[in-house]
Formats: structure tokens, C-alpha cells, sequence
């Protein structure tokens, strides 16, 4: 349990959806929208009419393209180990599920109430569930933690949300429910100064 690495749950994490991305890959056309309907993406009338809840959560693992997989796993695989640090296992992986379907529900949300429905999927709500969660723990540890410090951090996420909101075919709902959900779980779970944290100190 003790040389258990720090990380790997990330790790974990970013090695299924690869993994899930190569298998749809081997299976079929991931680009196509029902092929993805068909092998777990969200559609808001496939979760509220035919109680396919699991979408939710079936649909954080799917991912569309290469860049679109690459994009997202990059940034959780240097930003989760900092996070899963911070908090530990249980928690790291508590609040990645929790906001990844907390962005979920808003997309489905906002897709409902604008009547534009479409198939969704991918890691984007939970990854940004990652980065709200850091910006509440880099906010408490006086704007650093590790190699993060809290203005270059909200100014990566902003950038990121404006590169959304600018582009066409991004589910910007599912990124900001799961940054806020993210920075509200990070409320709850962290605890400062746990031992899990000594190892993400800046040494000088």
C-alpha cells in the first residue's frame, strides 16, 4: 500500500477511455453519431424518455476522434495527478465521476430547454470537473500547489471555455457544470495540509 503510486487512479482513468477510444475504433466509425448512440453516447431523449440513465455516466468514456481523445487526456493526465495528490484515491475518483455527470445533466439540461438535441460524449465535463476542483485547493494554498500556480490556472480554463464557446460541435454546458460541480466537491472533500499533500509542496 505504501509505494501504491499517487496517481494511479488517473492513471487508470486515462488508460480506459484510451482504451475504449481503440475499441469503438476497432468496432466502427466513431465520428458517426449513431454509431456512438449506439455504444453509449448521451441523447437527451434516449435518457428522459427511455430511462437510459447509465448514458450519463457511459458517455464520459466515449470519445468522437483522435484529437478530440488527445485533447482531453493530456490535460487530465497532468492535471489529475496533482489533484488525486491533494485529496487522495477515494475522493479523486468520488469527485471526477460526480462532476463528469453534473456536466452531463446541464448538457442534457440546456439541450432540453433549447430543443437542439444531440448526441454527446467524452471526458471534457469530468476533466474540467478536475481543473474547478484545483482551482479551489490552489485558491486555499495561496495561489500555488505543486507547479500550479492559481492565475495561470484560471487563465488556462478561461481560454479553454472561450476556445468552446467560439468553436462549433463543443458541449460547452457539460464543461462549465463540470468545472462549477468540480470547485464545489473540492469545497467539500479537501482537507489541508493531509499527508497526501507533502509530496505536492514546492521544494526550493
Amino acid at each position: 500500500m505504501k509505494n501504491r503510486p499517487y496517481d494511479v487512479c488517473n492513471k487508470g482513468i486515462v488508460a480506459l477511455n484510451i482504451v475504449a477510444f481503440l475499441v469503438l475504433s476497432l468496432l466502427g466509425d466513431t465520428q458517426s453519431s449513431l454509431f456512438m448512440y449506439h455504444h453509449g453516447a448521451m441523447e437527451p431523449e434516449a435518457v428522459l424518455s427511455y430511462g437510459e440513465w447509465y448514458r450519463l455516466f457511459t458517455a464520459m468514456f466515449v470519445h468522437f476522434d483522435l484529437r478530440h481523445l488527445a485533447n482531453n487526456m493530456l490535460m487530465l493526465f497532468f492535471l489529475g495527478e496533482i489533484l488525486e495528490r491533494a485529496i487522495g484515491h477515494v475522493k479523486y475518483v468520488l469527485l471526477y465521476v460526480l462532476a463528469g455527470l453534473g456536466g452531463g445533466i446541464l448538457s442534457m439540461a440546456y439541450m432540453v430547454r433549447t430543443g437542439s438535441f444531440a448526441v454527446s460524449g467524452g471526458a471534457s465535463g469530468a476533466v474540467f470537473g478536475v481543473i474547478g476542483g484545483l482551482i479551489y485547493i490552489v485558491l486555499r494554498n495561496k495561489g500555488r500547489l505543486a507547479y500550479l500556480r492559481a492565475n495561470r490556472l484560471i487563465f488556462m480554463t478561461a481560454l479553454s471555455l472561450y476556445y468552446g464557446f467560439t468553436a462549433t460541435g463543443v458541449d460547452n454546458m457539460a464543461h462549465l457544470g463540470g468545472l462549477l460541480l468540480g470547485f464545489l466537491l473540492a469545497l467539500v472533500l479537501y482537507r489541508k495540509n493531509s499527508p497526501k499533500e507533502v509530496d505536492t509542496e514546492v521544494r526550493q
